[in-house]
């Protein structure tokens, strides 16, 4: 997909996210991603569209504004502002890498089928460009407490570094998780898999103010300890979780026991 090692020092970045042009996350990867390379844009959201998946905007117009210099937003999901830079914004001078994020929050488990952050990336790897997803775990009562971004801010670099040092095969992408600790606090960098915790079980019922009643989808349902290798555990554990993800859904397994069946 790439000449690895990639040239980060020469090469063109595109930023994008879900949580919107104007989010501190997005701030600060493109500050990290501008001492890393000599060309940095960012083409995000107009608003939050955290949850919208992959998703594309078909049956309304989208409208693209000017930011700053090389920054522009969208009306649209993330999936539409990687589709607006790269068939549009850059046509030109396409990016040699997407970053996305930094997510306001993990992107772990099946959190990756319903975030706008990771399908920054698997856009990206759909048209060819290598892609990291970064995402900040936060505590689930972020609106009281700050979110401490220093694990990010400290580890990111090193991890986007890393990761280009050596070659991904085709349809791949990778997924980056920081924990919720000081910097001072992290107990390292580890490759893991995708872990499991269900989101959606609770759901909060109430009426408005004309009786008629409404719903609220709960949080996640964390457990008191994730399975050794999963990036829940690693975040859990206080260390940031890399996981290389496929775009290809596919389970070989079971198409070949299908085969089977089909023939009789």
């Amino acid at each position: 997909m790439f000449d690895a090692p990639l040239n980060l020092k020469k090469s063109r970045i595109l930023i994008s996210n879900d949580d919107g042009i104007s989010a501190p996350g997005l701030k600060k990867l493109e500050a990290i991603a501008k001492k890393l390379c000599r060309e940095v844009w960012v083409v995000a959201p107009e608003f939050e569209q955290s949850a919208t998946g992959h998703s594309l905007t078909l049956r309304s117009p989208l409208r693209i504004k000017s930011a700053g210099k090389n920054r522009y937003s969208v009306n649209g999901t993330p999936t539409d502002c990687v589709m607006m830079a790269m068939n549009k914004l850059m046509r030109e001078c396409r990016p040699d890498l997407v970053l996305a994020g930094i997510n306001r929050g993990s992107n772990v488990g099946e959190d990756m089928t319903y975030s706008g952050t990771i399908a920054v990336a698997m856009e990206a790897t759909l048209f060819g460009i290598p892609a990291i997803a970064l995402s900040q775990d936060i505590d689930e009562d972020h609106v009281k407490t700050k979110i401490n971004w220093s694990s990010s801010e400290a580890y990111a670099a090193k991890v986007i570094k890393k990761a280009v040092s050596v070659p991904w095969p085709r349809d791949v992408l990778i997924n980056v998780n920081f924990p919720r600790v000081p910097k001072t606090k992290v107990t390292g960098i580890e490759i893991t898999r995708e872990g499991r915790r269900k989101i959606g079980d609770e759901i909060i019922e109430s009426s408005d103010p004309r009786g008629e009643p409404y719903y609220w989808i709960g949080a996640q349902q964390n457990s008191a300890r994730y399975p050794a290798g999963t990036d829940l555990a690693a975040i859990q554990n206080g260390a940031v979780s890399v996981t290389p993800l496929s775009l290809d859904l596919t389970h070989r397994a079971t198409m070949r026991t299908l085969k089977e069946a089909f023939k009789k």
